[in-house]
């Protein structure tokens, strides 16, 4: 049930999806509760965003290897249930008033803090792996690219491994 509560939290203030809230997962899963190690949790992450599928899948995978089957069940609960609530909310709101302030003022106030969550979570991950000044280095250049430039981020995911077989 622990596991249920904090991920509905979690669940309640991933503005701009899961990927914001990771750090906290990662600071409840790993230093608070020792259910995973920080090399695990990099893993899980990794394995869903490469696998086809739902986007939120590694918060089941989290709760699958921290706790089994109920663990999955727990966390991916958790998350959808604020997600689904405040998406129907929303829809029902921006159908009877497309046009209001306060709906505009809501959207580019939460675009800021989606991309520091976001950018903390990429910054988590970085650390977790321990690839040392190649790894910092690589990353920083990717979203030195990315923001700069239109490139299909497919190419920048297949540099990063070949950066990765070839061992940095």
């Amino acid at each position: 049930m622990a596991l249920f509560f904090h991920f509905l939290l979690l669940g309640c203030l991933a503005v701009g999806g899961l990927s914001t809230v990771l750090p906290d997962m990662y600071r409840y899963l790993v230093d608070e509760q020792g259910l995973l190690t920080g090399r695990q949790f990099t893993e899980l992450y990794a394995l869903s965003q490469a696998a086809p599928g739902p986007g939120a899948l590694w918060v089941m995978l989290l709760g699958l290897q921290a706790a089994g089957w109920t663990g999955a069940i727990a966390t991916t609960l958790g998350v959808l249930i604020p997600a689904t609530a405040f998406s129907l909310i929303a829809s029902v709101f921006h159908a009877q008033h497309p046009d209001a302030p306060i709906a505009l003022a809501i959207r580019r106030g939460l675009a800021p803090v989606a991309l520091g969550f976001m950018l903390a979570s990429g910054w988590l991950l970085l650390q977790s792996v321990g690839h040392g000044i190649p790894g910092y280095g690589l990353a920083l250049l990717t979203f030195a690219v990315a923001s700069a430039t239109r490139m299909n981020p497919l190419w920048l995911m297949a540099a990063g491994a070949l950066a990765g077989i070839a061992g940095l």
